[in-house]
């Protein structure tokens, strides 16, 4: 792969494809090609990078001939679009036609199997295809790698992730993968096999933040469970674990991902509700009335929440999705995980146009031995929030580590073919130094926990 050649970004509108575009500009001198069906969107990213260093084009990634031409003599082709399970297929496929280098920061299940089921094709093609290099999957990963090495038996890990308060920075894209994850099934790995549970139900807890304490998680449907057994068969739990920022919004996600299962919400309908919620104005996203029949609901407290779960059960069709969103909260204080205070006070900031303050980070958490004696090893994010530069949100993270995989990439030519996780190719202090490269301070890209 030669400087001369460009990297061709596809979904080059999404928020964490531009920072990944605008962080990996500073690493390498390519000439880069943003495509997209926004191209409004392209020329605002194209004109903050050095005149003359980008070129825009619009492109429906489903028209394959438009797709191939697109590609053709890129020395690394980034897919930014999703949800992947609709997008991995075409562009993975049209790279090993081209055999042109791919990488994605794809977080589905069922499109990372898909991608690996090719590695042969791939190594015949003779090109390498790097899949799941983002945050969660992605820098995860890497952390999973670094943290075993602290032990000589390898029991447990479990891979953390906290999205705070993003809004209303958020696409559509997002919400998709979101309510596909809050419910339904999550293959994950249990007593050293392969086992199916309920996404969002098994729960557990990780210090997320710093000095801030315990943060609540739920196990959710993610790659790494899928991919990290490869290296770890031995192991009797892998996992993933997923929050979301304030915790009412878990609730919202839960609710609104069951409902779409039960048929009872069209995804669409779904993702377009969660869409106006997180970026339109409260009186326009509903949360006054939302507010409303949640506080006649109570009637001052003199209603269980059974009989709550009853009324908003039978409540009219016009108030739907609102009516799942506020069942998934109402489980939420049913189970103990939220009380009537954080949602009606989460109800009340919402109503007034108030958000929180943006709290993004990774953990990853690995139990067994050294020694011949019990040990625990961590590795965590240590900065998060609007002062962060790798952890202010999740799409910083997400942009920012695919940038850095993404100059690994290129620095590493095609001198490996086949298709790859990144616990199978990425050395953790490569991938530090490569952060670093792409404009990480050294001081917030991993810190040990005792």
């Amino acid at each position: 792969m030669t400087a001369t050649k460009p990297i061709v970004f596809i979904g080059a509108a999404g928020e964490m494809c531009r920072i990944a575009i605008e962080r990996l500009a500073t690493a390498t001198s390519n000439p880069f090609i943003l495509s997209d069906i926004n191209l409004t969107a392209l020329e605002v990213t194209a004109a903050k990078l050095p005149k003359g260093r980008a070129t825009i084009v619009k492109l429906d990634l489903f028209d394959r001939p438009a797709l191939v031409k697109a590609i053709t003599g890129a020395a690394l082709v980034i897919l930014g679009a999703g949800p992947y399970i609709k997008t991995s297929e075409p562009v993975l496929s049209a790279c090993l036609e081209a055999k042109i280098p791919y990488m994605d920061y794809d977080d589905d299940v069922e499109s990372t199997q898909a991608a690996l089921g090719l590695y042969e094709q791939a190594k015949k093609s003779g090109i390498p295809c790097y899949i799941g290099c983002g945050a969660s999957p992605g820098m995860s990963n890497v952390m999973a790698m670094d943290v075993t090495r602290d032990l000589d038996v390898v029991e447990e890990i479990e891979l953390c992730w906290l999205v705070g308060d993003e809004r209303p920075a958020v696409g559509k894209a997002v919400l998709e993968h979101l309510l596909h994850i809050a419910a339904g099934p999550c293959l994950t790995w249990v007593d050293g096999k392969p086992k199916i549970n309920e996404s969002w139900v098994e729960t557990g807890y990780a210090p997320m933040l710093g000095t801030s304490g315990e943060t609540f998680l739920h196990e959710t449907a993610h790659p790494e469970p899928v991919t990290l057994p490869r290296l770890f068969p031995n192991a009797r739990r892998i996992r993933c674990l997923g929050g979301l920022g304030p915790s009412p919004v878990n609730g919202i996600a839960r609710g609104l991902g069951k409902a779409v299962r039960s048929g009872a919400v069209s995804q669409k309908d779904a993702v377009e509700f969660l869409y106006q919620l997180t970026t339109q104005p409260p009186s326009t996203a509903g949360y006054g009335e939302a507010l409303a029949s949640f506080t006649q609901h109570f009637r001052g407290g003199d209603i269980t929440i059974k009989e709550l779960f009853g009324l908003l059960a039978h409540a009219t069709s016009a108030f739907e999705p609102w009516r799942h969103a506020l069942l998934g909260m109402f489980e939420q204080i049913w189970t103990g995980e939220s009380t009537v205070s954080d949602v009606a006070g989460y109800l009340i900031s919402s109503a007034r146009g108030q958000t929180y303050e943006n709290h993004s980070s990774l953990l990853v958490r690995a139990t067994g031995t050294r020694n011949g004696h019990p040990a625990v090893a961590v590795r965590r994010t240590p900065k998060s929030g609007r002062d962060a530069f790798l952890s202010r949100n999740m799409a910083a993270l997400t942009g920012t580590a695919c940038a850095a995989f993404a100059a690994m990439a290129l620095e590493d030519g095609v001198k490996r073919t086949g298709v790859f996780c990144p616990e199978d190719w990425a050395v953790p202090e490569v991938f530090y130094k490569a952060l670093e490269r792409v404009g990480t301070p050294a001081d917030e890209i991993v810190e040990r926990v005792a």
